[in-house]
């Protein structure tokens, strides 16, 4: 089969593609984390169980949105799906301070793991296929930069107040 561009119309590929920030003919990854940063600043307005909501309905649409968009172009993970990029900065940005620290923190953490890919992000990355796979990298990059930065609130109090 071959390539087929996203559809932009289509409301799965404009949610997959990050609301058309996955376009950004460079570092798509990198512009998909910074369209999420508003999200986060939305929702970090809720209580933190709406918060957890919304993230947890972020990650349930994913796979599915990621799937689609993926099999439609007939490749797998095309850089420019960036919806794994927003629900694994939600992940990392649970319960961080609204301030331009915690949002740096959370960006640079994030983007680390999301591109190195320590243990076993790259080996799951690897290994899993479908819209599942194309998310489940992102989602433990954002454990791990979750850890991270409330490590880095927990050492440095003063600097994200």
């Amino acid at each position: 089969m071959e390539f087929q561009r996203p559809r932009m119309r289509n409301p799965v590929h404009f949610l997959a593609f990050g609301f058309g920030s996955g376009l950004a003919p460079i570092a798509p990854g990198t512009f998909g984390t910074v369209a999420a940063m508003p999200i986060w600043w939305l929702c970090a307005q809720l209580p933190l169980w709406g918060y957890l909501a919304v993230t947890a309905a972020v990650i349930a649409v994913g796979p599915y949105l990621c799937g689609k968009t993926s099999d439609d172009m007939h490749v797998h993970d095309h850089p420019g799906i960036v919806w794994d990029e927003i629900a694994g900065l939600l992940i990392t940005m649970i319960a961080v301070p609204v301030t331009l620290w915690g949002a740096v923190a959370g960006f640079v953490a994030f983007r680390v793991f999301d591109i190195i890919k320590p243990w076993p992000i790259g080996w799951l990355d690897r290994r899993v296929a479908g819209g599942l796979g194309i998310m489940v990298d992102d989602l433990l990059a954002g454990v791990y930069a979750a850890a991270v930065v409330q490590l880095l609130i927990w050492q440095f109090p003063a600097i994200f107040t």
